[in-house]
């Protein structure tokens, strides 16, 4: 192999106050700890777990280094996540193998699972048939492991990409045997699962890049798979192993399919980032020595890149702090228009077109800087404006829109057109119009019946608010406002904590409700109340169900009453507003 040597200063500052992306090798119980593997390969550089976790390691870096430079071409700096890491022999050189040269590298977690190696494979070919009874086992089995040996606290987030070492390819049967390729997770953990079937062609060590991505040796499927028909040579291979695996992790870091790039497939072109002439590919049956260009290479689409932008493992120590509110609040108005408020600022927006099942059109409100502190806190939207992004034969079907602010939040309205309509509005008992705020909770309990509530600050004699008694026990009941004339009014059901909590107003001071802070998942865990004098009471129900939610009217309006669904107890809630 011959040398060329080169000096590069970098300056590095350790993302320690981000949390890492954990990466990890899963080996059955009874696992020889080999992979699949040629017999000249396995001559050259063996197929034992030492070697796999050396290969795993060095193609983790290469989605680093590919996701830093995607993120710099989208104007967002070299930004990337952090790997875990450990202070061991390192690896990422052959020169440091052989000199036993200590570093701080990626660290990759052995985890032994409960599992033999037959128990796995045959659940992998239970999971490719349609309709199978064990479809997505194999995730399971993994995030069992992953939790089981990581023990992540409550409130804990962990992100994991998994490698299962006992993939096989079953020539006979002609099937990966072993593998799955699948990525999301719960709250706890984030994670992201392949095999190893196309292990064997990933480089060891930063010298053998290129040749890595550049060797055209067929492959020889008496002994190891071409994945989907795309990795008829040990380039092609890499391309599919290393870049499947990240289109992986894209899921696990909250990136749904694009129309173009990682999350589409674009992985078959990975190579060219790494070389500057592409090998002869049995794929396209294209003659080699291509021209890489930039223009030609795969990418993370733009709207991976904005979710990375946000995402707390790619955060830097120079961000600024963000607001603790992160959510999303979308407000019907006047004039056939729509608020979208967002205290850590609203970042982008996607519209679907009916038929659409990726996004195609999306409006940014980041600034030149992509800073948060350059995104609107508050925008406003019409129909028109949002059709007119839409080709022609497109602006006339139904529109969902996906909003998200730089917090990381993200809020759906399933129908743009319904927010607008009639169904919106009401007309409140002092002659103005009253309008309807978006809803939390999923309004699908047992008996859940709409419900709305008009407050008396705004009859034609309005009546003045005392204070509010809210029913909760582990979520919330009901809420009972009480008026100064000793008249009061019920939202939802009295039940949970007997006679429930009182919240006073301090009618003194002319205090009234400005506000709810809301924790809301399927129903309405708990509730606190916002005043104008900057009071809060306590959350009533249960303070940690659900996710935060702050309701507080855009600029101008005021809260006059409020909506949602019982069901055992509260299932909805939203407000009414005006102006």
């Amino acid at each position: 192999m011959q040398i060329h040597s080169s000096w590069i200063n970098i300056n590095f500052l350790p993302l320690i106050n981000s949390p890492p992306l954990r990466l990890c090798i899963l080996v059955a119980k009874d696992s020889p700890e080999t992979y699949d593997a040629v017999p000249e390969r396995i001559q050259k550089e063996g197929n034992n777990l030492a070697t796999a976790t050396r290969k795993y390691r060095m193609a983790a870096y290469l989605w680093q280094a590919f996701t830093a430079e995607q993120m710099n071409r989208n104007g967002f700096g070299r930004r990337c996540y952090r790997y875990e890491e450990e202070w061991a022999p390192g690896t990422l050189s052959w020169r440091d193998l052989e000199s036993g040269q200590m570093r701080n590298e990626a660290k990759i977690h052995i985890i032994r699972l409960d599992k033999t190696v037959k128990e796995i494979r045959d659940l992998d070919i239970a999971q490719q048939y349609k309709g199978a009874q064990h479809k997505g086992k194999l995730f399971q089995i993994a995030t069992e492991a992953v939790r089981s040996h990581l023990r992540p606290r409550p409130g804990q987030r962990e992100y994991v990409s998994c490698m299962f070492l006992d993939t096989h390819w079953d020539s006979k049967v002609g099937t990966v045997r072993g593998h799955a390729a699948l990525g999301g997770g719960d709250d706890s953990i984030k994670l992201a699962i392949f095999g190893s079937h196309c292990l064997q062609s990933y480089p060891s060590h930063i010298e053998e890049v290129a040749p890595a991505f550049t060797d055209c040796t067929r492959t020889d499927t008496a002994y190891v798979a071409n994945d989907c028909n795309e990795a008829g040579s040990n380039w092609e291979a890499a391309n599919i192993g290393i870049g499947a695996h990240l289109h992986e992790t894209g899921h696990l870091f909250g990136c749904p399919h694009q129309e173009s790039g990682i999350m589409l497939r674009g992985y078959t072109r990975l190579n060219r980032t790494f070389t500057c002439r592409e090998a002869y590919s049995t794929r396209t049956r294209e003659q080699g020595q291509r021209l890489c260009l930039p223009k030609d290479e795969c990418g993370w689409h733009r709207l991976d890149a904005l979710r990375f932008r946000f995402h707390p493992c790619f955060q830097l120590p120079t961000d600024q702090a963000v607001h603790p509110d992160t959510t999303i609040q979308v407000w019907t108005v006047d004039n056939n228009a729509v608020l979208v408020t967002a205290a850590t600022g609203v970042a982008w927006i996607e519209l679907y077109p009916e038929g659409d099942d990726v996004c195609h059109h999306w409006i940014e409100y980041l600034d030149q800087t992509s800073s948060p502190a350059g995104a609107p806190r508050q925008v406003h939207l019409t129909e028109q404006t949002l059709r007119d992004v839409l080709p022609v034969e497109k602006r006339k079907k139904k529109l969902q829109l996906k909003v998200f602010s730089c917090g990381g939040s993200e809020h759906t309205v399933d129908d743009f057109s319904q927010l607008t309509s009639k169904e919106g509005k009401i007309k409140l008992p002092d002659g103005r119009p009253g309008f309807r705020s978006s809803k939390l909770g999923f309004s699908k309990m047992n008996g859940s019946e709409p419900m709305e509530l008009v407050l008396g600050t705004c009859l034609k004699q309005p009546k003045f608010l005392r204070s509010l008694r809210i029913f909760h026990g582990k979520g919330v009941d009901g809420i009972e406002f009480f008026y100064e004339d000793g008249f009061s009014e019920l939202f939802g059901k009295r039940g949970g904590k007997p006679g429930g909590s009182e919240f006073p107003l301090d009618t003194k001071k002319a205090e009234t409700v400005i506000g709810f802070h809301v924790r809301a998942g399927f129903w309405i865990d708990g509730i606190q109340v916002l005043t104008s004098t900057g009071r809060r009471s306590e959350i009533f129900g249960n303070a940690t169900g659900g996710s935060s939610h702050t309701l507080i009217p855009p600029r101008g309006y005021g809260i006059v009453g409020v909506y949602g669904s019982c069901g055992p107890w509260l299932d909805g809630f939203g407000l009414i507003i005006a102006r």
